[in-house]
């Protein structure tokens, strides 16, 4: 008879008491099998033993035994007064920690293993994951994307033969004419020969990195922002100057002060529907960001990856500097489908040449056949009418998802828009994710869209997989369960 279970009574939460495998391992197991998947970050905080031993339904002796495992097998590291963490990659088992860094301003190191985010997010089942980064597998066109990859292996059997062959240098000649024209509807003049393809506009901005910065460059990013991003940067050797960004952009004289003590090289910025605020930048705010840019000679990298879910004429950086100090990167997945890897960027003459250079060095050519599957559905209207039924379905989610949320005790920090919601659930959210995991939930908890890595009662929704009901009362009730007890 299996009698150890949590309040809620969910079956994910359960440990079997008549198993032949004693409690304490059962419970190690867990946290084992969540760190080697990285649903527990290194450097994550786990339940105290009086909350996990309650939460399990078991003594505190056995999550001390099942804690002691942890610490033997080299994934727990224990912090005088402070509690359990997982422990950060790099750091071996057997070996004496090295005392706790203070916490800097500008981090040198990745702030956190970034491949949880794709493990986690996205492969999540929509239906049990708030906190995903993707839209619902159901709300994308299977029937477009198949005809438009009939209609590319039927053309190829002529004389462009592009199954055959590798692409062009630059990308599909047709999928750079598609895109000078998208381009221009969102008022960026940019001719086909600036604008080169890509493997997604994650593989865009790490071109950019590599081509136009060196290793100890300082880069200013959004915080809240990208986790991947911050990542990536870090693993490049780039330090991090955050840039706080709130419910009215980023905030300018933090950003002004940055430049003129730090002499940064680039900012890299979602300005148009920001993950994970939501917030788009009103005109004037890019205008004095464009300002500050000049005086500081900086670049600045725009990720446009949520253009579709956008409208047209929201400002973008790129359209009011005429790509002069300003590259424009976006692409599909977001919209499409995440299995077909295309994105592009838009820059200047010579940067583009400089940039094609690095890619033919690192992937030689992006996938001909994918390139002019997208130009087709571009060429054909096909992308624009989808995208419309997508913004359809997404302002009604949103307006249940909000109306859910509020219900529950929740605050948006930002005004709901696009795709994400920011929102402040009034507890930690850490150990909010790690409660709800247990209980077959996925939430994007605030502290993996932070620079610094700081814990707070913030978290990131998605307004497509954040509709169920259940989620939110069962987010509701653990409010009033913690919040009763401070």
């Amino acid at each position: 008879m299996d009698t150890s279970t949590s309040s809620s009574g969910n079956n994910a939460a359960i440990l079997s008491r008549a198993s032949s495998v004693p409690l304490a391992e059962q419970l190690a197991q867990r946290f084992s099998e969540r760190i080697a998947q990285r649903l527990l970050l290194p450097g994550s905080r786990l339940p105290s033993v009086r909350e996990c031993a309650r939460h399990h339904g078991v003594s505190p002796y056995t999550v001390v035994a099942a804690y002691d495992q942890l610490l033997a097998q080299g994934l727990l590291e224990a912090r005088k007064q402070r509690g359990f963490f997982v422990r950060e990659s790099g750091v071996r088992a057997g070996r004496t920690a090295a005392p706790e860094p203070r916490p800097v301003r500008l981090p040198s190191q990745a702030p956190f293993d970034a491949t949880a985010l794709i493990r986690g997010m996205f492969q999540a089942d929509a239906r049990s994951a708030p906190g995903l980064g993707t839209l619902p597998a159901e709300w994308l066109d299977l029937p477009m994307l198949q005809s438009a990859m009939r209609k590319v292996l039927a053309q190829s059997e002529g004389p462009d033969q592009l199954a055959l062959q590798y692409g062009e240098p630059g990308g599909d000649a047709r999928l750079r004419a598609a895109l000078a024209q998208r381009l221009a509807d969102l008022g960026i003049a940019a001719q086909p020969a600036q604008i080169m393809s890509t493997v997604g506009a994650t593989h865009g901005l790490d071109l950019i990195t590599r081509s136009l910065l060196n290793p100890g460059d300082a880069v200013l990013v959004d915080d809240p922002g990208w986790a991947i991003e911050y990542a990536r940067l870090s693993q490049a050797g780039m330090r991090l100057l955050p840039v706080p960004r709130g419910a009215d952009g980023p905030d300018l004289a933090i950003m002004q002060r940055l430049i003129e003590q730090h002499r940064p090289r680039m900012y890299v910025t979602v300005s148009v529907l920001h993950n994970p605020t939501g917030h788009t930048l009103s005109l004037a705010a890019a205008h004095q960001i464009l300002k500050l840019a000049e005086a500081g000679d900086l670049l600045i990298v725009e990720d446009d990856t949520y253009a579709w879910l956008a409208p047209n004429h929201a400002p973008r950086l790129s359209a009011l500097d005429g790509l002069r100090r300003t590259l424009y990167v976006s692409g599909f997945s977001k919209i499409l489908t995440p299995a077909w890897r295309v994105g592009y960027l838009a820059a200047s003459p010579e940067r583009i040449a400089k940039l094609t250079e690095l890619k033919l060095l690192s992937t030689l050519t992006t996938s001909p056949l994918l390139d002019r599957a997208v130009a087709i559905c571009l060429e054909q209207g096909q992308l624009r009418r989808h995208a419309e039924r997508v913004l359809t379905r997404l302002d009604a989610a949103r307006g249940r998802s909000v109306r859910l949320a509020l219900e529950a005790g929740c605050r948006f920090v930002t005004p709901p828009q696009g795709l994400f919601g920011w929102v402040d659930v009034g507890v930690d959210t850490e150990r909010l994710a790690q409660r709800l995991l247990d209980e077959g939930w996925l939430i994007a908890p605030g502290l993996l869209f932070s620079a610094t890595r700081r814990a707070g009662t913030l978290m990131r929704i998605n307004f497509a997989t954040a509709q169920d009901a259940k989620f939110w009362t069962r987010l509701r009730l653990l409010r009033s369960e913690w919040l009763g007890k401070t």
